[in-house]
């Protein structure tokens, strides 16, 4: 991984120009925080008092021959005064210079390692994406990010400012007085190494306190969204005793970064102010002396307490590079990671037409990573160099489907039917066997183009907090009206949309969470047939819905028989009757194939579904006509 300073002069690329101009204005700032005590010095040794001028400095004679000589500035002493207003208003006009452009320069490179971020994220692989917590990837996103820009927008001048101070005020003080200089600089090399010895202290503290927030996010992110089942299961106590342990730990390591921070104030306080007072003794003793001259005095004042605070801030410096350094590393490891392996198509083959959908799957294994284990490496042609675990999810999978058939595909929980829809959408790459969509190997297909030539709904349907139109309207960005209504006419969710007080632009909740499960499930039906692709695949998209809904779905569909190459799973027979043909899976292996007739006939786990299933409904029917 790279490191951090590096990877920030890099993150400044395209901004550099604006810090180079606040670094220009930074210096004429400096140089105007540097003139007004050397005026104030002038006016003190050479006005005020009695000093002859060629006693004086080259700087001071300068300063003098500028305002006409000593004689013309005690008959006109007002300048002086005038002219430290005069630059201290210069100086604070660059200040501002300066911070208008690293502040526009830093919310620029923030913005655009966001968008870095966001847009890495929707391409990483699913096998790594399934084993990060949301609430550490929105820390990362935000805090981490937040924190950056932070240091870019103070800490890039300040550090520039500290260098300037140390490259100017040295030449300027030794040119005042050589002996004076060393007195002043007496106990500054301590207070830097001191800021040193904490900053490597306080950089493994920070690192603490961003896992133990990101933690703490995760938490509050989980409860928030299953908020519900916290309810229903009275388990408020329970959560906000879970809640409280990650949240003491958090406490803890900001209490321990504080004391650390606390010390360094303490500390490099009483060193600021030691100097001081070290440069009021000795400098009043050799002021008696005659050695040396109030002006002087006065300058080398006003030069330590200019200097002195970009040196105790020296300490914040640190702090903040700390900070930086692991904001930078985590979100360096978001970053650096490859993004899921995809095709180039050549010439020859761009564009492609438009799938048949015709489906051919053989010897198809394929075996979830723990989430525990490394990454697999990518190939070139996308696949991974796992080798498949045996008893994996798949395992020697073969079946054909014809263009336009509609494929039903039975099994009991984890026998692999979801698994199958995964791959077939490229979220993830099988490690051996073939999928073929009208002859070309799935693995040598774009997975951006794949997707686009399906249209899924998800086993957990997804609505995002937008309207009913948009959330549906997702399914074809260029979709008018009318087709959005025809969609969810098919989807039997035209009229319960009609019932809501906004119609078509009633504003969900989060997830959906304003809506049934049969609903939600009925809006991304809706979503998946507007989409129109050559293959269509329900993944137990009719659980949630009553039977009377299933059938007027199931009728839609069978009304639209032959458009798509269709995929039906599902848990319940009664979706899977309409089928062309059904294939049953156990342990990711077809254990029965045939049409619904031939399947309940024959001995084996469809037509024991298929009974246990009849005489539960039998059952219920009959209660409900008993008086």
């Amino acid at each position: 991984m790279s490191a951090p300073l590096p990877v920030i002069w890099s993150l400044m690329q395209g901004q550099r120009l604006r810090f180079a101009l606040a670094l220009v204005c930074l210096l004429f700032a400096t140089a105007a925080n540097y003139l007004v005590p050397l005026v104030g010095a002038a006016a003190i040794d050479h006005a005020i008092g009695d000093r002859s001028t060629t006693e004086a400095t080259l700087l001071i004679k300068a300063l003098l021959a500028s305002v006409g000589g000593a004689e013309n500035l005690k008959e006109n002493l007002w300048l002086a005064p005038l002219w430290m207003v005069v630059i201290t208003a210069l100086g604070g006009i660059c200040s501002y210079l300066k911070g208008r452009h690293t502040s526009l320069a830093s919310d620029g490179i923030a913005r655009r390692l966001k968008d870095r971020l966001y847009d890495h994220l929707n391409h990483l692989p699913a096998r790594y994406l399934d084993r990060l917590d949301t609430g550490d990837l929105v820390q990362r996103c935000t805090s981490d990010v937040e924190t950056v820009r932070q240091f870019l927008a103070v800490q890039v001048m300040e550090i520039g400012n500290s260098i300037l101070l140390a490259a100017t005020a040295l030449p300027l003080l030794l040119l005042l007085s050589p002996s004076m200089t060393l007195v002043s600089f007496a106990l500054v090399p301590p207070l830097i190494l001191y800021g040193y010895f904490y900053f490597k202290r306080v950089k493994h503290v920070f690192k603490s306190v961003d896992e133990a927030e990101g933690a703490l996010t995760s938490v509050i992110q989980e409860n928030l969204t299953g908020i519900r089942v916290v309810r229903a299961f009275a388990r408020q106590d329970f959560e906000r005793a879970k809640f409280a342990a990650p949240n003491a730990h958090f406490r803890d390591r900001n209490l321990r970064l504080l004391r650390l921070m606390s010390w360094y104030w303490s500390v490099s306080d009483l060193v600021a102010f030691t100097q001081i007072g070290l440069i009021l003794l000795i400098g009043a003793h050799w002021v008696a002396q005659g050695t040396l001259s109030v002006g002087v005095l006065f300058a080398f004042l006003a030069y330590l307490g200019i200097m002195l605070w970009p040196v105790r801030q020296m300490g914040r410096i640190l702090t903040d590079l700390g900070k930086t350094t692991v904001a930078v590393t985590r979100i360096q490891e978001i970053i650096t990671q490859p993004r899921e392996p995809d095709v180039v198509l050549e010439s020859s083959m761009a564009p492609l037409p438009q799938l048949s959908g015709a489906l051919s799957v053989r010897d198809l294994y394929f075996a979830h990573a723990r989430r525990d284990a490394p990454l697999p490496s990518a190939t070139p042609s996308g696949t991974t160099s796992e080798t498949p675990e045996r008893g994996g999810a798949l395992n020697g999978l073969s079946f054909d489907v014809a263009p336009g058939e509609t494929l039903a595909v039975l099994g009991p929980s984890g026998s692999g039917k979801s698994t199958l829809m995964h791959l077939l959408l490229r979220l993830y790459d099988y490690e051996r066997g073939s999928i073929r969509f009208d002859g070309h190997e799935l693995n040598s297909l774009p997975r951006k183009w794949v997707r686009a030539q399906l249209s899924t709904v998800m086993q957990e349907p997804f609505l995002f907090s937008k309207t009913l139109r948009d959330n549906i309207r997702l399914g074809s960005t260029e979709a008018q009206d009318r087709e959005i209504e025809e969609a969810a006419r098919a989807a039997c969710i035209d009229e319960t949309i009609r019932t809501f007080a906004q119609g078509y632009d009633t504003l969900i909740g989060e997830r959906g969470i304003t809506l049934s499960g049969g609903q939600r499930q009925r809006v991304a039906i809706a979503r998946a047939l507007l989409r129109q692709a050559p293959i269509l695949i329900l993944d137990d998209a009719l659980s949630a819905v009553d039977g009377e809904t299933e059938s007027l779905i199931l009728d839609a569909l069978r009304r639209r028989r032959g458009r798509a190459t269709t995929l039906v799973i599902a848990h319940r027979l009664s979706t899977l009757a309409h089928a062309d043909r059904v294939i049953v899976l156990d342990h990711g292996r077809i254990i029965q194939s045939g049409t619904h007739e031939q399947l309940s006939q024959q001995d084996g786990l469809y037509r024991r579904l298929w009974q246990i299933q009849t005489n539960v409904e039998a059952e219920f029917q009959r209660e409900l006509q008993s008086p």
